[in-house]
């Protein structure tokens, strides 16, 4: 990887998919915005059915001052909340982030610095979990590391992706539903199936709060129900690639490892749900492969752009 020292003069457009939060939200924007670099657009893409009067009043505000473009869409869905944000942006280089971090001063330049580097089309930044520190060790990667490197997966709320490299795969899968675990893992192994690269780049980083309210947290916890909001990605995912050995291993191992968990050794009365959770999200997933990918085409695309 080569990179010169100066941002080539590219415009950026983050997109912040949000549901159910407020304060957090607002946290983030101006956080963002206060930046050594701010992003060229802030586009806020909204499921949330109704803010508090302050949030709403706080949006409204920074959209009409042109600090944000306030995005609202009737349902939730992660994948198709950043498929909108991805084909209603302005720029080449769309950056991604959760509706709950605080972003490093330098995320946006040190993002767009990292897409000089030669075929650097997409770049994942660190992500420290609460209670995680940057770790320089050797092993196996996680996105807190300090090491620079490619990489083969990405995590949702920090990466960047030149849009037009996006869009040609079609953006994101929107059968992953729900939770739509392992959703950004499938958009990865089409970039490299495309031949793009990943490069990890630790200097863009965030701190991911994983506020308890709001989000994927709007499903419930995922040890603690009998719906199969939280599985029924995982299973979309098992069905629909082709890595990591054969299929019907994995789907096995995910279904019984769902209860190898000390949450129910502990409450053993959860198994039960746990197992109806887990079958009733692989019967939905099959459903889903059964009518293909959900991805962008022009007619779709014509239909969310926003002006």
């Amino acid at each position: 990887m080569t990179g010169g020292e100066s941002v080539r003069p590219e415009g950026l457009s983050v997109v912040i998919p949000t549901l159910g939060r407020g304060v957090e939200l607002i946290g983030t924007i101006r956080g963002m915005v206060g930046g050594s670099r701010p992003p060229d657009e802030i586009l806020v893409v909204d499921q949330t059915p109704r803010h508090a009067p302050a949030t709403a009043a706080a949006l409204s505000d920074l959209d009409r001052s042109g600090a944000i473009r306030w995005l609202r869409l009737a349902r939730a869905s992660i994948p198709h909340a950043m498929n909108v944000g991805l084909v209603s942006a302005r720029n080449p280089i769309v950056l991604f982030v959760d509706d709950d971090v605080n972003p490093d001063s330098r995320l946006v330049e040190t993002h767009l610095r990292a897409h000089q580097g030669e075929g650097c089309e997409v770049v994942g930044g660190q992500v420290l979990q609460p209670g995680e520190e940057p770790d320089g060790s050797a092993g196996p990667f996680r996105f807190n590391s300090t090491r620079r490197g490619w990489i083969t997966d990405l995590i949702a709320c920090n990466f960047s992706v030149r849009r037009d490299v996006a869009l040609e795969i079609g953006g994101f899968d929107e059968n992953f539903v729900r939770v739509a675990y392992r959703f950004e893992t499938e958009f990865a192994e089409r970039l490299g199936a495309a031949g793009r690269r990943i490069v990890f780049e630790p200097r863009a980083s965030l701190r991911h709060l994983k506020v308890a309210r709001g989000g994927t947290r709007t499903y419930g916890h995922h040890l603690r129900t009998a719906r199969p909001a939280h599985s029924v990605g995982a299973y979309y995912y098992l069905l629909r690639s082709s890595s990591d050995g054969p299929r019907p291993g994995r789907i096995l191992n995910r279904f019984l490892g769902s209860i190898r968990t000390r949450h129910h050794l502990r409450r053993p009365w959860w198994i039960v749900p746990t197992l109806v959770a887990e079958a009733l999200g692989f019967v939905w997933a099959c459903t889903l492969v059964l009518r293909g990918p959900r991805l962008i085409d022009a007619a779709r695309a014509a239909e969310w752009r926003h002006p």
